[in-house]
């Protein structure tokens, strides 16, 4: 039987876990600017939008986007991980962390980046 989701519960590319988040990203590599756009429906849900000016070779961009990532949420690099997608667009990063902290910059971040 399939579970439906109320239409007023807003998806977002993020969920908690014991030790931090989990996001949803989509890169894009070669981009002319690094930026952290806004959350999109995907393919297989909700994402964040990432561009970086790395070129996706022996690890750039992943590492661009640790970076940017780190900057944006104000957090370590060390607390960010690509647990799947390294060879890929469609990525997915844990935070370490306390997750409501977490949770609260990215939706504040999100929203700021939705009400431009």
């Amino acid at each position: 039987m399939p579970i439906s989701i109320s239409p007023s519960v807003p998806s977002v590319p993020w969920r908690a876990v014991s030790d931090g988040v989990v996001l949803h990203l989509s890169v894009t590599p070669k981009s002319s600017k690094d930026s952290v756009g806004e959350s999109v429906e995907g393919p297989s849900g909700c994402i964040l939008k990432v561009k970086t000016r790395a070129i996706p070779d022996k690890g750039a961009a992943n590492q661009a986007v640790v970076k940017l990532l780190a900057k944006w949420l104000g957090v370590p690099k060390t607390s960010i991980k690509i647990v799947s997608g390294s060879r890929s667009k469609l990525k997915t990063v844990q935070i370490a962390g306390n997750f409501e902290e977490i949770i609260k910059t990215l939706e504040m971040q999100v929203i700021a980046k939705e009400t431009r």
